[in-house]
This record gives structure tokens, sequence and C-alpha cells, in this order.
């Protein structure tokens, strides 16, 4: 059944406020309340969470109407109605290890919602708009999107699904480097998976690594982060495996830093590069993954790659043919893709 435009904008339009809703209960931290607490009726969310009362009921009938949450009794008085997070969607909203857990998509959209006349005015004048001018309700969510993924498959299914790797990183004095690592969960997680390794996070955002570092700290990590771009990994290296997760379609020069990369492998070491699982070419209409990742690229990752010129102004869809591209501009010999499942990204293995 086909649906009309008018059906799928209006659709979209509910679909975004019932974003922005999961963004008021991940930051006032309702959700985490009906987990810790069980069922509540307004005022005792109120009292558990420390907002207004009036508030609280209207986020709760909201919730209950979205199917976010359920109601013991609808039929009940507004003020003596029970509101519970069911069990199934409680990794969704409030684990962030779970697979699941895509909360975070709801600090993105708040992040851009924040920044669009500026993207606006750079569609204009050619300009960009800084990463860092997003702010940190977007890098959070940034972080905490990739977070399932990065502490669990990078060490569980992508990097073992590369033997020689794997074996090479479990060596004692192995050396692995996380460029562009944000929030440093993909780093924190390596050390943890190999314990003999040196692995270091660099990131050019101070905020980001200030978080990876806290981040480290909590999980009491030896992972350690520099700020710095690339152009440091010569001089620091040589690594065994350097990795590049889910940032190469962000840089304004990915073959500069490509070639840093390659400059920073030991003799047999490798470039893992994780990006975006789109179509292997530009079809329209398109799935919706692909979908997304426009948008993210219209309204993001274009606008951050074009703050800084000359940018190569990738965006987010960045497929297959493009990596390969870059990877030979750099000097990598080869460029495979790791036959893995790796959700809504592609696993490239580039050897120099």
């Amino acid at each position: 059944m086909t649906t009309s435009l008018d059906e799928r904008l209006f659709a979209a339009t509910v679909g975004t406020l019932e974003l922005f809703s999961v963004y008021l209960g991940t930051r006032l931290g309702l959700y985490q309340a009906l987990r810790d607490h069980g069922p509540q009726r307004s005022a005792d969310l109120a009292g558990t969470a420390g907002i207004h009362p009036r508030y609280a009921r209207e986020w709760l009938e909201q919730q209950a109407v979205a199917g976010l949450l359920t109601v013991d009794d609808p039929g009940l008085p507004a003020d003596e109605r029970r509101y519970r997070l069911p069990a199934e969607h409680a990794g969704v909203l409030t684990d962030p290890d779970d697979a699941a857990h895509v909360a975070p998509f709801a600090d993105m959209l708040v992040g851009i919602a924040g920044t669009l006349d500026e993207v606006v005015a750079a569609y204009r004048d050619g300009g960009g708009v800084p990463y860092s001018r997003y702010g940190a309700v977007f890098r959070r969510g940034q972080g905490d999107i990739n977070r399932p993924a990065f502490r669990s498959d990078l060490v569980g299914s992508w990097l073992p699904a590369i033997p020689s790797l794997q074996q090479r990183l479990e060596r004692p004095g192995a050396r692995v480097a996380d460029v562009a690592c944000g929030h440093g969960w993909s780093t924190i997680a390596v050390a943890e998976a190999y314990p003999e390794a040196e692995v270091v996070g660099y990131d050019a955002d101070a905020a980001s690594v200030d978080e990876a570092r806290t981040h480290a700290c909590e999980a009491g990590s030896r992972a350690r982060f520099v700020l710095a771009d690339a152009g440091v990994l010569a001089e620091d290296g040589p690594f065994d495996a350097i990795l590049l997760l889910e940032a190469l379609h962000d840089l304004s020069r990915p073959t500069e830093v490509l070639v840093a990369c390659r400059s920073a492998l030991a003799p047999g070491g490798s470039l893992i590069v994780a990006d975006e699982a789109v179509a292997d070419d530009f079809t329209a209409p398109g799935d919706d993954l692909e979908r997304m990742m426009y948008g993210w690229s219209i309204s993001h990752c274009l606008p951050a790659a074009m703050a800084e010129q000359p940018s190569a102004a990738i965006g987010t869809v960045i497929r297959p043919d493009t990596v390969r591209a870059l990877a030979s501009d750099a000097g990598f010999t080869s460029t495979e893709i790791v036959d893995v499942d790796a959700g809504m990204f592609r696993l490239y293995r580039l050897v120099p």
C-alpha cells in the first residue's frame, strides 16, 4: 500500500515529537526512575525524578498514548493511573550497552535542531558548521549510539573475523591506535579485550577527549587518550592495528589521514575502517538506512566536513568504491570488505 507524501510527513512529525519526548525522558531520568522504582503514578514519578507533578502527568500520558509506556487502568482518574516501563523497552531506553539502545538518536536530533539556522547559512555561502557547534548533546548522542557496537561487536565479532589480526593483537607488546576515537568506547573495549596490547585513542576534539578519559577512569580502563589529529601517528608508531571507526566520511582531508595511518603501521599491520553499510550504488527511492544516512548527511556530516577547507566533502553516504579510491590514493595496495555482520556498518581492512 502506497503512502501519500502528506501522510509520510505527518508520520515523520509524530516520530520527531516522540523522539523529543525520549530526550526529555532520558535527560530528566524518567525512564530510569520507572525502571528502578516500578510502576508509578504521576505524583510518584514527580517525587522520584524531582520534576513538577503536572509535567509528570502530561509526559506519562503522552508516553502511554505513544506506546512507550503502559498504563494499568486507563479508566482511572488521571492522578490515580499507574504507569510502567515494559521490560522489552528497558534496553532501548535505559541500558547504554544494550544492542537495541537507540534512545541516543534523540540527543543527536536535538543537537542538530539547535544548529539548523547555521546549516541554512552554510548552504547559502558554501561554508560549514564546525563539529563543536553541534554541542555536548549531539556529542553525547553520537558517542552513546555507537557504544553498544563498539563495546561489544567490535571485539566480539568484528576483529575476530580477521584471525591473523586477532592473533597479532593477543601478543605481548602489540600496539593499537584508535583514530577519531570520540567518546573512547572502542578504545576502552579493545584495551579490555587485548590486555597485552597498548591501546591509544586519538581525537582532535578536546571535549571528546576529556569525556573519553572520564569514561576510561570510570571503567578502570588502562586505555590512554591523546588530544591530536592523525598527523602525530608516525612519530607515535609503529602500530600493529589502527582503527578508524565511523569517521572516514566525516574527514575534510581523508586521504591525508589515510596516508598518516599507512605511515604509522608496523610491517604486516592493518588499518581497520568501519563506515556506513549503504548501498553500493545510488538508487532512488532508497531504503530506510539510505534515507537515514542522507538525513544525517544534509544536516550534520556534510556541514561539519565543509567547515574545514579544502574539504573532500564526502557526506555520510560513503560507498565502497569511494573507500577503495581513497585507500588507493593513500597508497594502500589492498582494500578488503571483511565478511562479518556489522549491522549498520561495513567493515574494511586496508593493507599497505
